[in-house]
Parts: structure tokens; sequence; C-alpha cells
């Protein structure tokens, strides 16, 4: 990647951060701008919203570069939310770092004042977390009426994106908790005919999905194949875009949420159990379609959870499976494991289907030469053969034989395994009705094994029958209005058993680009809930910790300085070096302030709530001299914040909602992005300074004092 005004002579670590950082300034905020990511080997095209597909897809050759990277693959794999601030102010922060060193600026005064810094910011932003129950309190209170939960711009039907199974799972006597989730009494082909005549009705008004089935000769069920809808779905009038249109989908939730509510009948107020899913709401930064499917597992869960005193929000029990070649209106939570299978699988399924079967769990590859990590070979053997192909095939042979009579004798149905299987076998089993599926996630293979009392086994010699389950069953997967789907090159199939917590959310979408997008926006919410609750507390959003910080800092640095003192002293272990950092305090202050006032700006100017980046400094500005005419700057900014009016635009995420809702962050997360954006900056400021790019390197090596330096 090209770097603009790189200086060759000292610091280009710090400028790389900076140039490297410009490339996500659009990815910031809710309403941030999407880039296409081009495959130059390929050609094809993904549309990337995170910091971390941006990373991925550069070309990271320089050593600031690839520190880069790892800084943002350890954030997301830890929180899997704020790397795009990451991002922004390790850039933010290099540029004023670089200030700092034009000012001449010793470095151990700007590591030592930015870390002091930037502690006394998170200690101060502690006044601005509020605890989950508050946040469930107020987000429930009448202060927020549930209609602004239900307007016409943000329709909120917590259930609407549930499959129709889930609604007949808890139609069922509540005083059974092994029929409030019972996952075999929903799959009976009669029951969900009954209940998708109706659901069917309402989508006739914006373009007859009915029209779109194809009838199926052997069966009942209609199939939808992708290909129809996506041509049938083109031909209605588009609202912004011929690739993201989702026309209808408003009505649509309408009439589910409808039919929703005349089955679980005239129950209470809402918010006895959608708590969290005004905290998911709160949380989605104006994601709708994540939120909506996010609130839908919320309710499933929390009425699981009323029946079997489970956790009310598991992380675990939820996966995703991404459909290409459906509108994003069939978007849905189906109970149990939907998952994708070849068409040459999917014919195993006309033969299990509405059959209990056994399964088997593998805890790692179906393959011959698999061996499980800190296998040891042994020594000095030695295998010698006249004819090694023919011995290889036939040693294959017998290992295919042996492993598909094993599975025979055990009468297994149904393998789920872990890693890879193998292509020979798969094709034996789908011969012999055994259905055989690969990359199956650790909790995934964890909550069928829970359910149906499957162990799982490394290799297959270790099988008894101890170690197989019982009790699953398996069927085309369903869309939400009762068909089966045909797409064609891949079948999605569903897995369940009675009483199993998982849940899978089913992303559906036409554009091939926008697959990933979808998936990742769908796990950052979850994430973010999903801390929350670890966390017990939130912050208050919409860049009011960062006004807070940036109000801090400021006041820190406009105090007047004051001779070092002999903790100083003690800390730098020479006086000279407090002195200086007491001496340099306000500038370097200055310049982390800088960081934060530029992280509102864009924020500011990418969600249209400013036209220029110098209005949105005015704006910003204009709430700092309020907050230091107020006794209390953080009580301005919570006042504000309650009103709605801090940093709050037209382009708000919620902004057709009849009331203005809040926005809430994460803690832990939002705060060690700052600290490893910090981090990463000052790493880098050491390593350039202690690197000798100076054109008078050779002279400087040939001179008398070289043993003191190290050249790298």
């Amino acid at each position: 990647m090209a770097f603009r005004d790189v200086n060759a002579r000292r610091h280009t670590g710090l400028q790389q951060l900076s140039s490297l950082a410009l490339a996500g300034r659009t990815l910031l905020g809710p309403m941030k701008s999407r880039k296409f990511i081009v495959d130059e080997n390929t050609n094809q095209s993904t549309l990337i919203s995170s910091a971390v597909r941006l990373i991925e897809s550069l070309d990271l050759t320089s050593a600031a570069g690839q520190l880069l990277n790892e800084t943002i693959q350890a954030q997301n794999k830890e929180f899997k939310t704020g790397m795009s601030t990451l991002l922004f102010l390790v850039g933010a922060w290099s540029d004023a770092v670089a200030e700092c060193l034009q000012q001449n600026v010793p470095v151990s005064a700007i590591v030592s004042v930015m870390s002091e810094g930037l502690n006394s910011c998170c200690e101060r932003a502690q006044c601005l977390q509020m605890s989950i129950h508050d946040v469930n309190k107020e987000l429930c209170s009448s202060s927020i009426r549930p209609n602004a939960f239900r307007s016409k711009s943000c329709q909120i039907a917590h259930e609407s994106l549930l499959n129709p199974q889930i609604f007949q799972c808890f139609q069922k006597d509540v005083s059974a908790p092994e029929e409030v989730i019972s996952i075999d009494s929903c799959s009976h082909q009669e029951d969900d005919y009954n209940f998708n005549k109706r659901l069917v009705s309402p989508l006739t008004s914006f373009g007859s999905v009915a029209s779109l089935v194809k009838p199926v000769s052997d069966k009942s069920t209609s199939v939808i194949s992708g290909s129809d809808v996506t041509s049938n779905w083109n031909k209605q009038k588009l609202a912004h875009s011929r690739y993201f249109s989702t026309l209808g989908r408003s009505h649509f939730l309408n009439q589910q949420g409808n039919l929703q509510a005349s089955l679980s009948g005239p129950s209470a107020d809402p918010c006895e159990c959608c708590g969290l899913g005004h905290l998911a709401m709160a949380l989605s930064h104006g994601n709708q379609t994540s939120m909506e499917m996010l609130q839908s597992i919320v309710a499933y869960q929390q009425r699981r959870a009323e029946c079997t005193g489970s956790s009310q929000f598991n992380i675990a029990e939820i996966t995703t499976c991404c459909l290409l070649g459906l509108p994003e209106s069939y978007s849905c939570v189906s109970p149990g494991f939907v998952t994708l299978l070849s068409p040459e699988q999917a014919t195993v399924i006309k033969y299990l289907e509405d059959k209990p079967l056994r399964i088997l769990l593998m805890d790692g590859d179906l393959t011959e030469q698999y061996r499980h990590l800190g296998f040891n070979r042994p020594r000095n053997i030695r295998t010698i053969s006249e004819y090694p192909s023919l011995q290889e095939s036939r040693v294959g042979e017998s290992w295919l034989s042996s492993t598909l009579d094993i599975l025979i004798s055990f009468e297994v149905n149904l393998i789920l395994v872990k890693g890879n299987a193998c292509k020979n076998l798969m094709e034996g089993c789908v011969a012999s009705d055994i259905l055989v599926i690969g990359s199956v996630t650790r909790d995934v293979l964890r909550a069928f094994g829970e359910v149906t009392g499957a162990q799982a086994v490394t290799y297959l010699t270790q099988l008894n029958a101890a170690c197989v389950g019982s009790g699953a069953r398996v069927e085309l997967w369903k869309a939400c209005d009762g068909r089966a789907v045909d797409l064609a090159e891949l079948v999605p199939v569903r897995i369940t058993v009675q009483g199993i917590p998982l849940v899978t959310a089913v992303l559906t979408t036409t554009v091939a680009s926008k697959l990933q997008l979808i998936e990742d926006q769908f796990w950052t919410l979850i994430y973010r809930l999903h801390h929350a609750l670890s966390d017990k507390k939130v912050f208050l959003g919409g860049g009011a910790v960062e006004l807070l910080c940036l109000s801090h800092i400021q006041m820190l640095a406009e105090q007047p300085s004051q001779p070092a003192d002999k903790n100083d002293v003690e800390e730098f272990h020479n006086p000279w070096l407090a002195a200086s950092a007491t001496e340099y305090k306000s500038v370097v202050l200055q310049a982390l302030a800088s960081g934060w006032k530029q992280y509102l700006a864009v924020i500011m100017c990418n969600t249209a709530k400013a036209a220029s980046v110098l209005e949105a400094r005015t704006s910003v500005d204009h709430h700092l001299k309020k907050a230091a005419d107020c006794d209390s700057p953080s009580a301005y900014i919570l006042k504000e914040f309650r009103r709605g009016d801090l940093l709050r635009g037209g382009s708000d995420p919620f902004a057709g909602c009849e009331e203005s809702l809040n926005v809430y962050d994460n803690v832990t997360a939002k705060t060690e992005a700052w600290r490893r954006a910090l981090d990463l900056v000052l790493l880098v400021l050491q390593t350039d300074a202690e690197i000798i790019t100076d054109p008078k390197r050779n002279q400087l090596l040939n001179s008398h004092v070289s043993g003191e330096f190290m050249f790298l």
C-alpha cells in the first residue's frame, strides 16, 4: 500500500499507522459508509463495514502494519466490537504524537503523559456508567412508551422473525416444560401447513409470494426456488437501490407481529419479558435487521428460561446459517441447527425425515490420516512396498470398508463432525443412508450431546453403544411462509432434538457480496449484548463518553504546571526526565485531546449531523464551553444525553421513532480499544526512536560511538 507524505528520515512507523487508519475513517459511527473490496485474483467483490475486514484485505508489508493487524485481531477475538474505534484512534493519536515531536517534546514525556492522561480519562468516565438493571428499568419505564418501539419506521415485533415452528412450541401448555421447548412437536407437517396457511396471506399484498412457489409432485409441501424468488423480487418498485431494497418488509413485519400478538394472547405488559429486547435495541446503533433477530432470540431464550431455569441469554446457544438467493425479508430465527448440504446429501433427508435418528459426534476430522493434537508417531519405523500406489489404494479401501461397517453395526444415521470429513466416506455414507455433516462448531456438538446423550469421540475405534445418542430428527428447512427452499447448489436442512436450546439465525440475501457483511453485523450486536450482560453495566453512547474525556483532558491541560515532586522523580529515576514531563504536560495533553475531538467530528460528519468538519468542531466546542461553565461537566453531559440533544441530528438511527431512544456502548470493549490504540502508537513511537534512519547512518556506523547503537 502506498503511504502519503512519508518522511523517510524519522518516525516512518507513525506515518504508516496514520495512512492505514485513514482508509477506515468512513467506517466510524452507526451510519458508516461501506466499502467494496475487490479480490485481484478472482475479481470478486465483498462489501465490508468493519475495520477487521478492511485490514485483512490490505497488503500489510510494513512492521507497523503488521502490529496494527495484530492489535485489531486481538480486539476482534476478545470482544467482536470496537475495532473501528481502535483503528481511528490509532491514526488520530499517531498524528498527535507527530505534532508533539515537531515541537521537540521528548519521547519519554509523550509516553508518560499520554498514558497518565488516558488512565485519568478511564477513571473519569466511570461516572457515565449505568448498571444493566437501571438501563432496563429506564427503557421499560413509562417515560419511554411501548409504542415508541413500534412506530412505523421503527417496527420492532420481538418475535416477528421467529420461524413458525417456535410459535407452535410455545402454544402448548406452559405447565409442562418438555412440551414448551419441544421441537419434535413442531416438525409435524400438517400442523406447519395449517399455521403457515394463515401466515402466507399477508404476504400477497406486496408481492404474492404464492406466485413464487413451485409445487412438488411427491408431497403437498411447496418449494421455493431461489432463482425464481430473486427474479420476481427484482420486478418490484425499489425504494433506494436495486441491490439493497427491502420493499414490503415493514408491512410483512407488521402483519406477522399482529399474528404473533394474537397467538400469545392478552398477556400483559410487553416490558415484562422484553427488558433485554429493549437493551438490544439501545446497543444496536441503528442496525435494525440484526436487532429484530436478536430480539427474537432473546424472546425465545427468555421463555425457555422461565420454564427450565436456564440462563436468559446464552451466546453459546446461537449459531448462524447464511443463505444466498433469498430476499432479506426471509431472514428468521429457527430452533435447532440449520446448515447447508449438497444436493446429493439432501437426497438422504427424504429417507431420514420423520424418523428418530441415532447420532454420532466426532471431535476432530473423520479421515484416515487424522491424529489428535500431541500425537507422537513411532520413531525408526519405515514402510517399504514394491507397489506403493497399489498399497495405498488397498489401505484406503480397507479403511473405508471398516468405517462403514462400524457405523452400520451401531445403526448410526447422523454424524456431526467438528473438522473435515473424507469425501469418499461421505459418498459411501450417502449410499448407506447415513448423513455426514462437517465443520460443526464445538458449541453445536455440546448442545446435541447434552440432549441426545451422545459422547464425542476422536476416532471411530473408540465408538461403543454408550457414545451413540438418539432422538435427533432432520428435515428440510422451511422459510417463514412454511415452504421448503431449493437453492440449486446448496440445500438448507434443519436438525432438531426435543429440548435442545440451540437456535439458528438464518441470514438471507440476494447479493453475494453482502453476505459476509450481514453475518458480521449480526455477530457484532450479539456480542455487544453479551458483553453488556457480562460487565453488568454500559456506557452512555452517542459520543457522551468521548465528550466527557475531551472535557476532562482539556481541564487537566489548562491547569498550571507545577514543579516535579518526589514521586515524579522516583518514577522516572531521573530529575531531568521528571521535569521534562511536567514542562510539556500541557502540550501532550492537548495532543491527546485532539484525538477525541477528531473522533467526535468525524462521527458527526459520517452521520450527516454536520455539513463539514469545521461545523462539527464548532458544535463540539459549543458543548465543551457549556460543560466547562457548569459545576459538573458530567452532569451537563448526562442531562443533554437524556434530552436526546447531545451530538444528535437529523440522521439519528432512531429518528423515525416517536420518542428519542438512548444509545449505549460496552464498557470494557470501548476502554480496551482506547488502551490498545494508545499502546500501539506509543510502541511504534519508541521503536522508531531506537531505529536510525538518518542519511548520516553510514557515518555513524564508522564512528567510534557505533557500539552504543543497535542497528536493525
